[in-house]
Parts: C-alpha cells; structure tokens; sequence
C-alpha cells in the first residue's frame, strides 16, 4: 500500500511539473477575451498579406577571437540580406565581445564598436532595409551610466537610443509593432554579475503603455536580449506584460552551449517564446514570416542554402488560437512556401503525409505556391514535407506538424520549458537560502544535542553522526564555520572596482556600485556554487579529519593505514577544491583589480581560513579530544 501510495504522489507530481512546463493549452490573457477571426482574406495564389523580418543575435564582434567573425557577418549583411530582402532586421543584442584577452577581464572595446559599424556602412545594410540593434549585457560591461563616453553603443549602433521602444512598421494590410524589452543594467558592472536583466517599475510601466499601443497592430512581436526567465522584474512580471504579444525574440543563452538548438516555448498566455542561437560561434540567424497574419519562422544556419520556410499550413507546435487567425488555414486554397537561393530555385516538391502533392510554382520573388484542400486534412495531425533544389545543387528540406483542429496538443520540448518559463533568480534565491539554513541548523543541532554513547562497533552512519558531533563541540571548528556561513548569506563578498573608477561591493542579495543597487541574480548562482562545491565539502572534510584524530591517528599515521587508497581520494578531493577556490581568487583580481584580491572575506581571506582549519584539525592537543579519543578506543575494542 505504501509503495502505491508513493507511486502515485510521484506520477502526480510528474504530471503536473509536465503540466507546468509544457502546457499543452493556451489560455487566454486575463481580462481578454478569445478574439474572433474573419475567415478572409485567406492564403491563396496572390502574392499579398505577407511581411518577413531576419533576426541575428550574439554577433560578438572581437578583437581578439576568430578573425572569421566579423567577415561573415558582413558577407551576411551585403550577401544573405541581399538574397532575403527583409522589410526588418532585428539585432537582439550583444553586439560586440567586450572581453580582454585572456577571457577573464571585460571593457569597452572601442575597435570592436568601429568594426561593427564599419561592417553596416561598408555592406550599405541600412539602405536595404530597417536595422534595429539593441544592446545585450556584453554590450552594457563596464559602463558607469549611459551618458558615459564608454557607451560606444550611442555612438556605434544603427539604433543609437538606450531604453526600451516601440517600432511600427506599417504596410497595406495593417500594421506590425515591434518592442523593445531593454533590461540591460545601468550602471553595468563588469562580467560576470550583469548576466540577469532588470526592470524597475518605471520601465515596466513604459512598457505596459507600449502594450496599450500595440494592442491597435495587426500583431505585436516583443524582442530583446535577454529571455524571461533571466529578467528580473517587479509584479505582474515581464510575462504578464506581453501577454498581448504574438511572440517574443531573444537571445543571450546561446541555445546552452548547443544542447538545446532549439530553445523555444510558450507562455500560458500563449506568447511563443523564442531563443535564437549565436551567431558568434554557430553562425545562426532566423527569418520569421507573417503570412495572412499567420506566424511562422525558421532558424537558419549562415551560407546553408536554399533557405525554405513553409507559411500556410502552419505548424501546430508554433500556433495561438489567442493571438493568430488559424481558421484561415482550413479556409486557404494553396499551400505556401517562402523559397530563397543565390541561384535560381528550379524546384519545390510537396508532400503531406508522403504523399507526393505535386511542385509548386513561384508566384512572385520567393513566395511558392500550390493549390490544396484543406478539407482533406481537417482531422487530427499531418505532416508537411518540402524539398527545395536550385539551379547550383544544393536541396534543403523542411517539414513540420500541422493540424486544423484547436482542441489537439503538442507539447515544447521539457528541458526548453524549463529553461525559458523558470524565473532562475528566484529559485537559485530559494535554493541559496535553503542550502545555507541548513547547514547552519546542522550545526546549531549537533552542538546542542546531547551525543549518544558508542556502545558497540559503530557503522558509517553513527560515524558520520560521531564526527558531527566532535565538530560542532569543538568551539574553534563550530564558530569558524558557523560564521563562514552567516557571512556567505550577510556579509560583502569582495569589495572593488566593479567598474572602473567606481568602487563597490558583491553581496549575495545585490551589487553595490555607483551609488545604484543591482537586485541579485548571478549572485545567488554564484553563492549556491560556493556553498555546495566548498563550504560544505570543507565541513566534511574537517568532520572527517577530526573523526581520524578521534581513531588516535595523526597526519603522517592516517596515510599508512588500510584504507590508504581512500585517505588519498579524499584529500586530492579537497585539495582539488582548494585549488578552485584559489583559481577563484586569481580570476576576482584579473576582473575587478588588486584591491578586490585583498578586499574579498569570501575568496583571499577564504582560502587562508581553510589553510588554518586544516592546518588545526592536525595540530589540535590530543587533550582537547581525549574524552572523543577514550570513546572510540574502548568501542573498537568491541
């Protein structure tokens, strides 16, 4: 019974994280109602109702790393932006790399600002269409305010504003609004505690004024730099905000290192979300469609070519009854296909189910075009293959599930989900507290608790508890570590240039500096790295070491014992730790100068204090542990 009992709470509680995750409904924003669409205009032959952007991001122009970078995104920008012709580019962010050259330290760097918009004038990109680019938190380091003269994005950028906007672009069929989330921070630290955005009410409020605006738009495309999840803003939240928005476009995550190429997933509202991988190192960018008001996109590599994207039918996976007209799928008269190719496209076969459709013709440009019943797929999912050839070889294929009915589900990819709708800030602040607290009522309740006689041969658990015991009543070990855990929580981390010129102070809860507070995110992340991967293992270790003085054994006995092998794992482990902690302290000077390597309890005056507690446990009078040492001997004596 039991067993059931806890296989049910488990299956519960997996359905409804899925449930979270990856809803498989779209509900309608609060106070909204479900809008009511006409059935027409609906996709046909004619080559109208039909607007395209590009989306690049994490371009990272640099001085320093891959001499490939900034000639392929001008080659992007003269060649491929030639080719696609979009009505809009949007540049979400990190423009340039801003890093030294060792990687460690990061600034300015005016070179780089100047490639970048060398690149723009050279290649004439603005001329063929509308360039918005906005900052990202590379683009923000050091960075006192924004009048600085290091603001290069001011002087450099197509854009040249900082804050948040709206753009409307207008055409003959409606108007489209674009808005900017700008959560860079202002003053911008140097790296790493500027990987979170915030908003404070005041941009939140100019934001919700932008989201009244656009509410007039055909549709509403949000964009920005960073994704929701790592945006640290005020209640209803940024989600809540752009719960009237089509979609939002982001960047900043770099697909995570490639383990998630596609990083995509909708809000309950349903708002797709929609991370684009680097340019930097994977030479990503994405054309996203509105074809009869119908959204569709694709993630693209640089130079990969045909690029194909189909418009009607749509993906179900991508849809929003809330915020697109999807009745005009069923109401359509011809499949649609946006086809682009340095040579002339010579071929675009469809299938639906894998059954061969026929070839579509071209129509006007890129647009592709085949007649179709929409009736024939109007229950349950179909799949949509095209495979499109130009005229120098190269195929490319696309496909995707579509379905005409709105009661079906898809879910998004779990780790995406989870990656994109989790507020990160305010777990790692939860989980942050909660590794600390307990540690700190372990320790309180071993000092206090009265300690069990050993009365026979004692296991690996009564062990554990013994050494606990010995620690938290040994005033020395029990203080130092109590209080190194107080300060992870309270106390300033490191005290230094955070920017330059400008003194300030890490805490785990926020930045000071320049006079401003910097709301914690990173920092969080940081303390919990510092608390799992070295104050606990350091707690351990030191029970450990003093549960061996309390077996009789000294530094040099220990190592001769049976159980040498593993007295060696467990030493190269901490020194290991040791090792990063000191690597940790060489990384603070290189970023934030040599004052910050003296000034910093939580990394110099760290591993100084670990020296001496190791150093303590050794030395320790065999009379302060006599009473623990007599214990031990007599019940291994058993």
């Amino acid at each position: 019974m039991m067993k059931l009992a806890v296989g049910l709470l488990t299956a519960a509680a997996v359905a409804l994280l899925l449930d979270s995750y990856a809803p498989s409904g779209v509900l309608p924003p609060a106070g909204r109602r479900r809008r009511r669409w006409a059935p027409q205009p609906a996709p046909g032959a004619e080559a109208a109702n039909l607007l395209w952007v590009v989306q690049v991001s994490d371009i990272h122009i640099s001085r320093f790393r891959d001499p490939r970078r900034a000639p392929d995104f001008e080659k992007f920008c003269s060649e491929t932006i030639d080719i696609i012709q979009p009505a809009l580019v949007l540049a979400t962010g990190d423009l340039t790399d801003a890093k030294t050259r060792d990687k460690l330290g990061s600034d300015q760097v005016e070179v780089e600002w100047k490639t970048y918009q060398s690149i723009l004038r050279r290649s004439r990109v603005m001329e063929k269409t509308k360039w918005i680019d906005i900052k990202g938190n590379h683009d923000s380091f050091n960075i006192p305010h924004l009048d600085s003269v290091r603001n290069y994005y001011r002087k450099y950028s197509a854009w040249r504003k900082d804050g948040s906007f709206h753009y409307i672009h207008t055409t003959s069929f409606g108007n489209y609004s674009f808005i900017c989330v700008d959560a860079t921070l202002s003053p911008g630290p140097k790296r790493p505690y500027n990987f979170f955005g915030i908003l404070n009410m005041n941009q939140m409020k100019e934001l919700s004024l932008m989201a009244t605006e656009s509410l007039h738009s055909n549709h509403t495309v949000w964009f920005g730099h960073f994704p929701t999840s790592t945006i640290i803003s005020p209640a209803p939240g940024i989600r809540t905000l752009m719960s009237s928005a089509t979609a939002y476009l982001c960047g900043h995550l770099h697909t995570m290192g490639g383990l998630l190429p596609a990083l995509h997933s909708q809000h309950r509202g349903g708002t797709l979300e929609l991370e684009l991988g680097d340019w930097m190192d994977n030479r990503r960018y994405r054309i996203l469609a509105f074809d009869h008001d119908l959204l569709s996109f694709a993630d693209l590599n640089f130079e990969e070519w045909p690029v194909v994207l189909i418009t009607n039918p749509k993906s179900f996976l991508y849809s929003s009854s809330v915020h697109e007209p999807l009745v005009k799928i069923l109401y359509s008269t011809h499949i649609r296909i946006l086809a682009f190719s340095p040579s002339v496209i010579i071929s675009v076969k469809v299938y639906i189910d894998r059954v061969h459709l026929g070839n579509a013709y071209q129509v006007s440009g890129p647009l592709y075009v085949l007649k179709w019943s929409p009736q024939n797929y109007s229950e349950g999912f179909h799949h949509i293959d095209v495979t499109v050839q130009d005229a120098s070889g190269r195929i490319s294929m696309r496909s995707h599930i579509f379905a005409m009915e709105e009661n079906l589900s898809l879910r998004f990819d779990f780790w995406s989900s989870v990656i994109l709708l989790t507020d990160h800030y305010v777990l790692a602040r939860v989980l942050f507290g909660l590794i600390v607290l307990i540690q700190i009522a372990l320790l309180v309740i071993f000092r206090y608790l009265q300690k069990p006689p050993l009365k026979e041969k004692p296991g690996l658990l009564t062990l554990t508890s013994y050494s606990l015991h010995v620690f938290s009543k040994t005033n020395t070990f029990y203080y130092s570590i109590l209080v190194l855990n107080l300060y992870t929580i309270l106390g300033p981390w490191f005290v230094g240039e955070l920017i330059d010129g400008q003194m300030g102070a890490c805490f785990s809860f926020g930045v000071f500096v320049g006079g401003s507070f910097l709301q914690g995110g990173l920092t969080f992340v940081v303390g919990i790295l510092q608390m799992v991967f070295f104050n606990l293992p350091l707690t351990a270790y030191l029970c450990w070491c003093l549960l061996l003085r309390c077996q009789g054994h000294s530094f040099h006995s220990h190592m001769r014992q049976a159980r040498r092998l593993m007295a060696v794992l467990v030493h190269l482990a901490m020194t290991l730790l040791l090792a990063w902690q000191v690597y940790s302290c060489y990384f603070l000077q290189r970023t934030y100068g040599t004052l910050a390597f003296f000034l910093s309890p939580m990394r110099t005056w760290l591993v100084v204090l670990t020296s001496g507690l190791i150093y303590k446990t050794w030395t320790l009078k065999s009379s302060e542990l006599r009473t623990y040492i007599v214990e031990m001997k007599n019940c291994q004596s058993f």
